[in-house]
């Protein structure tokens, strides 16, 4: 920065000299957010030790908040509120369309984003709560009648152009209750360290960001495993799994008959639906391809029977689902979905495999091709779940569930494999709704 720009900064903040004790309060909790930021410390630590800080330093804070964008297919972003009372952190998440909501467009927040669209650069906003004519948001009223007495609120922008890989900025506020609101030394101490904590927020809404894309796109395990550096091509691991395989059978005269928008929504319920059954009894959905979706229940040798155990609990708990919104769906005129489903059992590989500029994290071996033939056999057999020899003998006990349906041959395997078939209670079989 030119010294005539660094003078000016310096004046706007009124900071005369870093010599004095402000300048070291405002040098101290400087360090402090950098360093934070260097050990990777998270939004909820990052906000609570610096209110703990403000405390310290003497500020009469009452009630701090945060809130910041992010990327992720369930929250719009999420936020921190520090409260006096609790000497805590209160953590939220927001939805998406939750700023559309009428008391955010009401609220200082949005204000200052307005103004940042407008152009201007880190807007902040102050209101003397204690005077009439400064609860100009209805936030404020009910901060004023709490025993507020002085309200300041900043916003600063992550970035330039609209590029929201880290979020798109940062907005807070700080409340007091001291009679006559906040010293000048209190809000310079803000103004002159609130950039660096922002930058250590930053760096963790990036590594947030990151992780929940990587989780949300390639499976929460696989996820992990690449944003902890597993991106070589090639390197893979050894596992032991119970191998999922489910797909929508005669899906293409669904999509061709069906407005798109009306394909999507089944595809959406679906999905979620098997996965959720996933998710209870502990698999690892891999990929969606098309209309198909294959999933793993890894274990080690020791947990093979209850990890069999687990998949075909899920397995039946997602049939049962796929039924009930069949009738749902039928009722109300919608499509319907006949899903076929294979559990197999077997050693894969696990990793990374395809190009030099586009990989993929998946599981391949002679197992992954088997129950997806194993899963092709479903509507010939008129059964909607189908299970493997191996993957009975994992259970190592005998289930009354699975009936042997003989050998069968499968595509591209030199042997004729034994199938079994999953029955429900009662006798009856899963199978494919009349469509």
């Amino acid at each position: 920065m030119p010294p005539d720009d660094r003078a000016a900064a310096i004046s706007r903040l009124q900071i005369r000299t870093f010599d004095d004790a402000l300048g070291h309060r405002i040098i101290g909790t400087h360090m402090w957010a950098v360093r934070e930021g260097l050990r990777s410390a998270g939004a909820y630590e990052l906000f609570d030790g610096y209110c703990q800080r403000l405390v310290i330093d003497g500020i009469e804070l009452w009630r701090a908040h945060l809130a910041m964008e992010t990327l992720h297919p369930q929250w719009s972003g999420y936020g921190y509120t520090w409260r006096r009372d609790l000497n805590a952190i209160e953590p939220q998440q927001y939805v998406h369309g939750s700023a559309e909501d009428a008391d955010f467009l009401g609220s200082p927040f949005n204000e200052l984003i307005v103004r940042a669209q407008g152009g201007e650069e880190n807007p902040s906003l102050r209101r003397r709560v204690e005077q009439d004519d400064q609860r100009d948001f209805p936030i404020l009223v009910e901060f004023f009648a709490a025993g507020a007495t002085d309200y300041l609120a900043y916003l600063f922008e992550f970035g330039k152009g609209g590029d929201r890989s880290q979020g798109t900025g940062i907005v807070y506020s700080f409340v007091t209750d001291r009679r006559g609101g906040f010293s000048d030394d209190d809000t310079t101490l803000l103004q002159a360290t609130l950039p660096g904590l922002s930058l250590a927020m930053k760096a963790h809404a990036g590594y947030v960001i990151a992780s929940g894309l990587l989780g949300t796109y390639l499976g929460e395990d696989a996820g992990r495993r690449v944003h902890a550096g597993s991106i070589l091509r090639g390197s893979v691991d050894t596992l032991r799994a119970v191998i999922w395989y489910a797909d929508i059978r005669g899906f293409t005269t669904v999509s061709d008959s069906a407005p798109g928008p009306v394909v999507v929504e089944l595809l959406n319920e679906v999905f979620e639906i098997l996965t959720a059954s996933l998710r209870v009894h502990g698999g690892q959905v891999l990929k969606f391809i098309g209309d198909g979706m294959l999933a793993i229940f890894s274990f080690e040798e020791r947990d093979r029977a209850e990890t069999c155990r687990h998949a075909l609990d899920a397995a039946i708990e997602a049939m049962r689902n796929i039924d009930e919104m069949n009738k749902a769906r039928a009722t109300a005129g919608l499509p319907v979905a006949s899903v076929d489903l294979a559990l197999h059992l077997g050693e894969v590989l696990y990793g990374n495999v395809g190009a030099t500029d586009r990989l993929d994290f998946t599981v391949i071996g002679p197992a992954v091709n088997e129950v997806a033939r194993i899963e092709a056999l479903c509507e010939p057999l008129g059964c909607a779940v189908l299970v493997s020899a191996e993957f009975v003998a994992g259970i190592t006990g005998a289930d009354d569930r699975l009936k042997s349906l003989g050998r069968h041959a499968l595509r591209g395997v030199k042997e004729a494999k034994e199938i079994f078939a999953l029955e429900l209670d009662g006798g009856d079989r899963p199978r494919r709704p009349e469509t």
